[in-house]
């Protein structure tokens, strides 16, 4: 089985949720039930199915305990910082309206200023910024993002490691690892 873009936007989206040892899940301060299938299809505006099946490809590419029903946070981080870029390079695009993402995007927004160059962005009809199209894990990224801020800023982490410039690379690189609790 092979992994899908989207695949990567399902286990990024399960590691931004922790489970205590009671099994109570807390998200943003607040306690959830355990995720299912339709719940999270629902907050990454892909089908259930998709959902399951991404899940699946997964586990099976070592990236995912379907036991404890969260990603191996270790294989997942070691995947982001080596495999990603290769995997599912960006395509680029033109000026389009969207949502910032690889430095120009949270976390690394404020850190990385480029003033003679267009931000890269996530083409999005309702997006703040004018940029250079930069494509998405998943074409509902966008949509899943503004729903989600912890998310969002995870998947503009791993923008900036796909987008392939040094600086910005090795800097993501350190906050994904503080996020993911692995540094």
């Amino acid at each position: 089985m092979n992994l899908k873009p989207q695949d990567i936007v399902i286990l990024l989206k399960l590691a931004v949720w922790s489970e205590s040892k009671e099994g109570i899940w807390f998200v943003d301060s607040k306690i959830t039930p355990p995720w299912t299938y339709q719940s999270l299809a629902n907050e990454l505006f892909i089908s259930p199915s998709e959902m399951h099946a991404g899940v699946k490809r997964a586990a099976a590419a070592g990236l995912m305990n379907l036991k404890k029903r969260a990603p191996i946070i270790k294989a997942l981080e070691e995947f982001l910082i080596h495999g990603v870029k290769y995997a599912f390079p960006p395509r680029r695009g033109g000026i389009t309206r969207g949502l910032a993402t690889s430095y120009a995007g949270p976390p690394l927004e404020n850190i990385f200023i480029y003033s003679d160059e267009p931000p890269p962005v996530w083409p999005y009809s309702e997006g703040p910024t004018r940029g250079l199209e930069f494509s998405p894990l998943y074409k509902n990224v966008p949509r899943a993002a503004v729903l989600d801020v912890r998310l969002y800023e995870m998947l503009a982490l791993v923008d900036a490691i796909r987008d392939g410039r040094a600086r910005e690379s090795a800097l993501a690189i350190k906050e994904l690892k503080s996020r993911l609790g692995t540094r």
